[in-house]
Parts: structure tokens; sequence; C-alpha cells
């Protein structure tokens, strides 16, 4: 569970957005200029804008220009996740995993990192494969769908997950290797991600 929860500890980055009215604010944001960010978001998060409700809730959760609050930062996560937000449903799913301001919930933790993984998230794609490797929140032990969730978080540039595929490929045959890599190569974003493999129970 350490290496999971330690997978969680990241900076949250934010991702500009072309929607307009949104721009101001994101970009007021990475210069840092928080109150700025701040009076040009919150109108548009009040509005139902999920780019906007999902910065609006990492400015609550890492206290930049607002207190710190992480009920609110969940809050903001949630709206935004519910509309399809990956970031956002990143967010929720570790909030869930970790218990941090809500009830821990590994099943909704799952939940949340799977629909975020399912839309090409590299970060959700690697905590799911975290839970599958180390059998963690309900997962069967899966080293297949493990290898296969770190191949595509890594073609995304996820560092961390280029360090575990490479460390548990020495503990798979090439058969389950060449299946993983058949998995990963037909995958594509928004469609389901597979729950079973061939040859990758570890049970």
């Amino acid at each position: 569970m350490k290496k999971i929860i330690v997978a969680f500890a990241v900076a949250f980055g934010l991702h500009l957005s072309a929607q307009a009215g949104f721009a101001e604010g994101a970009s007021a944001y990475n210069a840092r200029n928080y109150a700025l960010a701040l009076k040009e978001i919150s109108p548009l998060a009040k509005a139902g804008n999920a780019d906007a409700q999902h910065l609006l809730g990492l400015m609550y959760y890492m206290g930049r220009g607002v207190a710190r609050d992480y009920k609110q930062a969940f809050s903001w996560h949630h709206k935004a996740a519910l509309q399809g937000k990956a970031d956002a449903q990143y967010v929720v799913g570790a909030m869930y995993y970790t218990g941090n301001s809500v009830p821990q919930d590994q099943k909704h933790a799952v939940t949340w990192f799977r629909r975020a993984a399912e839309q090409g998230h590299a970060e959700a794609q690697h905590a799911l494969g975290l839970m599958y490797r180390y059998h963690q929140a309900g997962m069967p032990q899966d080293m297949v769908l493990a290898y296969m969730l770190w191949n595509l978080a890594a073609a995304s540039g996820n560092r961390n997950a280029v360090d575990q595929r490479a460390a548990i490929s020495r503990q798979m045959t090439q058969e389950q290797i060449e299946e993983a890599q058949s998995l990963s190569r037909t995958w594509r974003p928004g469609t389901p991600l597979p729950t079973a493999s061939r040859t990758g129970d570890g049970s």
C-alpha cells in the first residue's frame, strides 16, 4: 500500500484548456498569480465548467489563493469528475484511496481510477497497475494487466510506469509479456480496459 500512496504524492499540474473564458484563469494560475486565477475561475466553476471546477479544486487542495481545504477540494473535483474530467477523476480516486477528507473507500477509488484510465490518463493507469501488481483494493493480482497499464502510462511519459514495467518484466514469462504488449497495442482510449488476462493470474 505504501508504494501506491507514494504514487499519489505528486505535484498536481494543470493542462491549459482552449475553452474561451478559462485560458485567462489558467494562465494566471500557471504564472502563480493565484488571486487573479481565483477571480477568473470561481464564476466559471460555479456555472458548471468542469475545467474550472478542477482548477478550483486544485487551488483548495494545494492552498493556492485560498486556505487549504481538502473538503472543498474534493467537492469541486467530484463535480468535475462527474462531468468526465479525467484529471479530476484521478484526484477523486486518490482521495478515496487515502481517505483524505472522505471516508476511505478503495472500491470507489478503483472506480474513479478506472474511469480516468479508460480516457488515457497516465497517472490513473499507473495507479491501477500498482493495484493489480500488489493485489490492492480488492483487485486480483495480475502481472499482465499491470504491465499493460504501465506500458500505456509509459507511452504517455509516466516515468514511474517505465521503472515499474522494467521491474515486473523480470518476473514474467515471455508469454505473459507478449500478452501484455498485445493488450496495450489493441486498446484504445475511450474503451473499457480489460479486467482479466489469460496468463497473468498471480495467485
